[in-house]
């Protein structure tokens, strides 16, 4: 059953955001002033779809269905609720859900945001742009990094289990989200400025009103780094604080 639901969830979110991406670059092509559908209808079935797969996982996890191969692979009946909940983004299969559960979010803030522009071509071309990068994470959920395959053979009687240094520390429930949110954060002033580009208005008000996004992004990231830092410090202790794990160097 959580199977199921979450596959039909991501690829409903890929569909979607697919035909958003496309008949929204059609429509700016042509200079339709306002469209009748928009990503006003689209973002939120976006959101909708990989919501209810984000909650088939966690249901997965929660209940540990060894059914599916992520929660074999990373859960196990002794795992601590916590920990059974944060497995989610304990591997990259479950780590793109959470991104482009974060993204469909984003997607939604945004048209809420800027809907009293929504005719402005820098904000039109700025939603395709967030479409298309929806769709990029669907489609990698539905085909290479599939976080609801079914577990091949038999169905184990307990999993492996998540990561030891996973489930060691309650950070792991505000450290990654804050990256992942980081991240997805930039994309907004990354769509808003390929808009810009397309439509040749590179010293538009768009670079001064898309502070606010730059600034909210950065800002999580800096506490996501800073909460890591201190976390692998903790638990690894790898000769200093310029010393950390490979996943932080990165992020930073």
């Amino acid at each position: 059953m959580n199977i199921v639901v979450g596959q039909i969830g991501v690829w409903v979110a890929l569909v979607v955001a697919l035909v958003a991406a496309i008949t929204m670059a059609v429509a700016n092509l042509r200079g339709i002033a306002r469209p009748s559908i928009d990503g006003a209808v689209f973002a939120p079935l976006v959101l909708g779809a990989l919501g209810l797969s984000m909650v088939a996982m966690e249901r997965a996890l929660i209940t540990h269905d060894f059914t599916v191969a992520y929660v074999a692979q990373n859960n196990a009946l002794g795992t601590p609720l916590l920990y059974s909940m944060t497995g989610l983004w304990s591997a990259l299969e479950g780590s793109i859900l959470l991104w482009g559960f974060l993204l469909a979010l984003v997607l939604v803030a945004v048209v809420l945001r800027y809907r009293a522009q929504r005719d402005d071509l820098v904000v039109r071309w700025a939603m395709v742009v967030l479409f298309g990068v929806s769709a990029f994470f669907s489609y990698l959920m539905a085909v290479p990094a599939n976080p609801f395959t079914h577990t091949t053979g038999p169905i184990p009687v307990d999993g492996a289990g998540p990561n030891a240094l996973l489930q060691d520390n309650p950070l792991v429930a505000i450290h990654p989200p804050l990256l992942y949110l980081g991240f997805v954060g930039f994309t907004v002033p990354f769509a808003f400025t390929i808009g810009m580009l397309i439509t040749g208005r590179v010293a538009d008000q768009w670079l001064v009103a898309t502070r606010r996004w730059t600034l909210v992004s950065w800002t999580s990231l800096s506490v996501g780094i800073v909460l890591g830092a201190w976390w692998s410090y903790q638990v690894l202790g790898w000769g200093g604080f310029w010393a950390w794990d490979p996943v932080e160097n990165a992020a930073l």
